[in-house]
């Protein structure tokens, strides 16, 4: 497993490296690799088959120079920026089949988080598709999606740790499709951040995938 902890100042870049990490997985054998970046810059990130007219408040994003981006794999529209650390796991599906179903992929990987957060103090739960939470508010601090190429898979995940949570309710509308934990909640009262140490966080998620 490779480790690379690198980031951009161009968010299309950081995007780009991720689907290019996959590429290389698949078509190269380049291997598995675990990345961890975060932008200094603030855009909006649209899923593979997202709909920029339903999912983002244009009026506001435009007037405030906010950058739309879409990405290769599939999930929910995102605000990201600085205070919201990714982690892209390039995976191969040979050597974790358990990676060859979707639904138990996300909960698997979503473990490996998951226990990577207890020794910093969180309590954190899965929540099907592709959410993870914390434990007893259900609030919303990580959201997972992928793109799966022919023997790995592209994994990328957020977690909000001191992330200004108002830009969440300024350049993004309520999603259609919700899950049912969300219970109604508006931006405001659904997400939050989680107060970790980031370089501690990758340490123990290396640990944990090595």
């Amino acid at each position: 497993m490779r480790f690379e902890d690198v980031s951009f100042p161009d968010p299309r870049q950081n995007i780009d490296f991720d689907e290019n990490l996959l590429r290389l997985a698949d078509k190269e054998g380049a291997g598995p690799v675990v990345r961890f970046w975060e932008s200094p810059r603030v855009f909006i990130v649209v899923g593979r088959i997202g709909k920029i007219e339903e999912d983002v408040r244009l009026k506001e994003a435009e007037a405030d120079g906010i950058p739309i981006l879409r990405r290769a794999s599939g999930g929910g529209t995102v605000v990201q920026g600085p205070g919201c650390l990714n982690y892209a796991l390039v995976l191969s599906k040979i050597q974790y089949p358990v990676l060859n179903d979707l639904r138990k992929s996300y909960e698997w990987i979503s473990a490996k988080v998951i226990a990577a957060l207890e020794p910093l103090g969180v309590k954190a739960l899965f929540r099907p598709t592709s959410d993870i939470v914390l434990a007893g508010s259900e609030k919303k601090f990580s959201g997972n999606a992928q793109k799966r190429g022919k023997d790995h898979i592209l994994h990328h995940g957020t977690i909000l740790y001191d992330f200004d949570l108002s830009l969440i309710t300024r350049y993004l509308a309520i999603p259609k499709d919700v899950p049912e934990y969300r219970k109604g909640r508006p931006h405001a009262d659904f997400v939050t951040n989680v107060p970790i140490d980031p370089a501690a966080f990758k340490v123990h998620l290396r640990r944990l995938l090595s």
